[in-house]
């Protein structure tokens, strides 16, 4: 299949086309650098591929949870490149890429994907690979890094480790951590799966996944977390 995917829900813009069996793939600085370089990379990288937007069989993108930001960037422009290129749309959740991204790499099949949710929160779901897919064991949820929920035997894959170190999950041992991200590479693997089930969409419908309705505190809400952490020790 010819494809394009990519992910600018963290600080790590991810991008890769694939045409048949090759891939090509680009990374580079998320964020607010996302918008203005998303698209001259995404041109870069079609030309690398000999690939026009007409030849593309559907554009899949990580729709969130993640940064407010890069969820908006992600999905206006999947959506304009979707209406120009006569293609549909493949929504894939990030969290479940993350899960993808630590099976490729560690051959973890029990995951805890855990995203930096900022304002001292994590986004996590746990996932189990069996039947040569992924099936959720749970909902999406929101806690505090300390309050993760670890099964027995599930691995922690995320980039939440590196924001909030042995805060995170604290009874967890240490080699059950992995740092991993939502990359490109892992929406296009789940892509066929995800394709067959029916899971691609007209690009009208390129939404972002939310799990928290605020994009950060206000000055009162930090005042008061500020007056009711503890003491500095001298």
């Amino acid at each position: 299949m010819n494809l394009l995917a990519f992910d600018t829900s963290t600080d790590t813009l991810s991008i890769a086309v694939q045409r048949g069996a090759r891939t090509w793939e680009h990374s580079g600085p998320g964020g607010a650098q996302a918008s203005a370089t998303l698209i001259p990379a995404i041109h870069a990288l079609l030309a690398q591929a000999g690939l026009a937007f007409t030849d593309l069989q559907a554009i899949v993108f990580g729709r969130g949870p993640g940064s407010f930001t890069g969820l908006r960037t992600a999905c206006s422009i999947a959506q304009g490149l979707a209406l120009g290129a006569g293609a549909p749309v493949l929504p894939v959740d990030t969290l479940l890429a993350v899960a993808e991204e630590a099976r490729a790499r560690q051959g973890c099949t029990e995951v805890v994907a855990a995203l930096d949710a900022r304002m001292g929160e994590v986004y996590h779901a746990p996932y189990r690979w069996a039947g040569n897919g992924w099936h959720s064991e749970g909902d999406f949820g929101l806690c505090a890094p300390e309050a993760l929920p670890v099964p027995p035997g599930f691995c922690v894959a995320g980039n939440a480790r590196a924001a909030y170190g042995e805060r995170l999950a604290p009874g967890t041992p240490e080699a059950a951590h992995i740092g991993a991200l939502p990359t490109a590479a892992a929406l296009l693997r789940l892509a066929p799966a995800l394709l067959a089930a029916g899971g691609a969409v007209p690009p009208a419908e390129a939404l972002p996944r939310y799990i928290r309705d605020k994009v950060a505190q206000t000055t009162a809400e930090r005042e008061a977390a500020r007056q009711a952490m503890p003491p500095a020790t001298p």
